[in-house]
């Protein structure tokens, strides 16, 4: 908990400060690290960028030093990441062994893995997980759209051809759990399901989901105004076709590989 410990099984820590109580970690067999600034939620003013990109540098490396320096070290230390390490690439494929991007998303996210390599260094199996667009109803990206498409103004963003990587909530959990327990997971690994889509199929297949048309583009004009160009580019209009390939290499069983069923199933929960 920030600023201190609140309960007898809660550890202290406060990033911004880069403090943490350590020794608390001694003999923890895992340390999942997913914490950071929303990148969506704010106008990425300079101030904002400088949260964004401390909350998750700083943030890391205070609980991968922490990791490393125990004695009694844990057994894996999971942190995250972000599709957004490969940039914008169009069409192409991008798997964990693709290099990293331009921009600034790929910067932070550059930033974020470097900051936990005194972990992996000292010995610790050191996962950091590239998440794709999580769907999940309450909260995150597809609740942000569920309003406009009911109301039957949702429809694609910009030409709608770029490449969008998503994965349902339950399966970004399933897939967070094998990265704590299977020893063969190390370094990046993605988190998308094996079916990414453009930005115009996943616009038709959240209509159909609701039934509500989708003949329009989203206007952009006005989020711009809202939110500034350079969030609205790098989080609307970026496109990232990304496989997971090492999940797929250990045989990761995806509840939700296709979108459409996906959305269903998602939509269903709530």
């Amino acid at each position: 908990m920030r600023g201190g410990i609140t309960g007898g099984d809660e550890i202290g820590w406060d990033p911004e400060a880069g403090r943490i109580d350590a020794p608390a970690l001694e003999g923890i067999d895992a340390v999942v690290h997913l914490a950071g600034e929303g990148i969506g939620e704010h106008r990425w003013t300079p101030e904002q960028k400088r949260r964004i990109l401390q909350s998750r540098a700083k943030g890391t490396a205070v609980i991968a030093a922490a990791v490393a320096t125990r004695e009694r070290k844990p057994r894996v230390f999971v942190c995250a990441s972000a599709i957004g390490y490969y940039g914008s690439r169009g069409d192409e494929l991008l798997t964990e062994e693709s290099s990293a991007g331009t921009g600034y998303l790929a910067e932070v996210c550059k930033r974020a893995e470097a900051e936990s390599r005194p972990a992996a260094d000292a010995g610790v199996r050191t996962v950091n997980i590239r998440t794709g667009i999580v769907l999940a109803h309450h909260g995150g990206a597809l609740a942000r759209m569920l309003t406009p498409f009911r109301l039957g103004l949702g429809g694609r963003q910009g030409s709608g051809r770029q490449w969008m990587s998503w994965i349902t909530i339950d399966d970004h959990i399933a897939a967070l759990r094998t990265a704590i327990d299977d020893e063969r997971l190390r370094g990046p690994v993605n988190l998308t399901s094996p079916n990414p889509v453009t930005n115009a199929e996943f616009a038709r297949a959240l209509g159909r989901a609701l039934n509500r048309p989708t003949v329009l583009p989203t206007p952009l004009f006005a989020l711009k105004l809202r939110y500034g160009g350079e969030l609205v580019d790098a989080l609307l209009l970026a496109s990232q076709r990304v496989e997971p390939a090492r999940l797929a290499s250990i045989s990761f069983g995806f509840r939700h590989p296709v979108l459409t069923p996906a959305l269903e199933a998602v939509l269903d929960a709530s």
